[in-house]
């Protein structure tokens, strides 16, 4: 069994600035609750690296579990692990597991595993800002383009997070003239449990929206489609749940909810939404609503999902992959055809939304389990390798 080192730079990073977890995050506490009990943990800055002893690591992941979140606690571990370096042990057969994409670029933080005699396994989320550039903020592409060629040089694995991702892995790959290392396709499971009924957050009907504002996540349209039904129905309109702090490039969905005046008393803003207000939200939605252009995953389809609660989603591949024909399609500037859905299924006797419910009972909701399962058997295969640097792109290993 392989010894295990945990990157947690990016959970420690946003536990410092006290902000809650988002969906990568999510992974990574994942991967704590997994291997923590025989992992170091390491932090990472531009490549540099320091590796925390056992006791300190110990420590370091307790308190990014906890539900206290107590940031100052976490300051004063990392700075007296910073300033009072542990004497480092070999850590020849171990595996550097790194789930967010931060520091990916920096070839110095592979060679320094390397040196360690420890074999580096990056996640891959998705590769948006090199297909999809014109959703991101400006020069994000070239920073992820050298995340991607960097990993696709030095990883000795990767774990991506669906087909449609490793697909794209691949293409940017044989695109670039890059060996693809060996690689896995894991999904992520849902944060969600279902559990007794929440109460209602509202007593009238609503949909949800859930995700960091930004372009691609399309909250522009779909703000433009409440404006509709406002007009149409007055009062009587059902509210839209807008979950997820703002981002970036969103100026004008910020206008509009700032601004205009008549979607005021039908959209609800949650910036800041703990993990029990989301679920109740969820809960009691008529549907989840996710018109996004392009995604590498899609946690919130599968937490809806994973609580018998409709989606209405854009006609994506990984949607389909996740989900099969569970959801109901639309093209993602569909307006009159989104409109009509959000329509039928804001009535309490919605013959559409029923039959979703009842094609919800064959999900099967992707689980933590499945996932390990999978990175295991890619870091067995890795084991099989006599050292760290053997050439990469092995055939027969990829997509295990």
């Amino acid at each position: 069994m392989s010894k295990i080192i945990l990157d947690v730079t990016r959970l420690v990073s946003r536990l410092y600035d006290g902000l809650l977890p988002t969906g990568v995050d999510r992974v990574g506490l994942a991967y704590i609750e997994q291997y923590g009990s025989r992992a170091r943990a390491v932090l990472s800055e531009r490549g540099f690296t320091v590796v925390l002893g056992e006791t300190q690591s110990q420590q370091a992941f307790e308190l990014l579990l906890s539900s206290h979140r107590n940031k100052n606690a976490i300051r004063r571990l990392i700075s007296r692990a910073v300033i009072h370096r542990p004497l480092e042990k070999s850590a020849e057969r171990s595996i550097l597991l790194h789930t967010s994409h931060n520091g990916m670029e920096f070839p110095r933080y592979y060679r320094a595993m390397a040196k360690r005699g420890v074999r580096s396994v990056f996640m891959v989320h998705d590769l948006i800002p090199l297909t999809h550039a014109e959703y991101c903020r400006p020069d994000v592409d070239k920073v992820h383009r050298a995340r991607i060629h960097t990993a696709l040089q030095y990883a000795d694995g990767l774990i991506a997070n669906s087909q449609a991702t490793l697909d794209s892995l691949a293409a940017e790959a044989d695109r670039a003239g890059l060996p693809l290392p060996p690689s896995t396709v894991a999904h992520l499971a849902s944060g969600m449990i279902a559990a007794t009924p929440l109460r209602s957050p509202l007593d009238t009907p609503y949909f949800v929206m859930l995700g960091t504002i930004e372009p691609r996540k399309n909250h522009w349209f779909m703000l433009h489609l409440w404006r509709t039904l406002v007009e149409k129905y007055g009062s009587e309109a059902p509210k839209l749940v807008i979950i997820g702090r703002r981002g970036w490039e969103c100026e004008n969905v910020v206008d509009m909810l700032e601004r205009c005046s008549s979607i005021r008393d039908a959209v609800v803003e949650e910036g800041n939404c703990s993990d029990e207000r989301l679920q109740a939200w969820i809960q009691h939605a008529r549907a989840l609503l996710f018109p996004s252009f392009v995604e590498g995953y899609g946690i919130p389809l599968v937490e809806s999902l994973a609580l018998k609660v409709p989606v209405l989603a854009s006609d994506l591949s990984v949607f389909h992959e996740i989900a099969s024909d569970i959801p109901d399609y639309l093209d993602p500037l569909d307006g009159p055809g989104w409109l009509a859905r959000i329509e039928q299924y804001a009535q309490p006797d919605s013959q559409e939304r029923e039959a979703q419910v009842k094609r919800i009972e064959r999900f099967r909701a992707p689980s933590w389990p499945d996932h390990f399962d999978r990175v295991d058997i890619l870091l067995d295969s890795l084991n099989q390798v006599s050292r760290p640097g053997t050439p990469q792109g092995l055939g027969p290993l990829h997509g295990v």
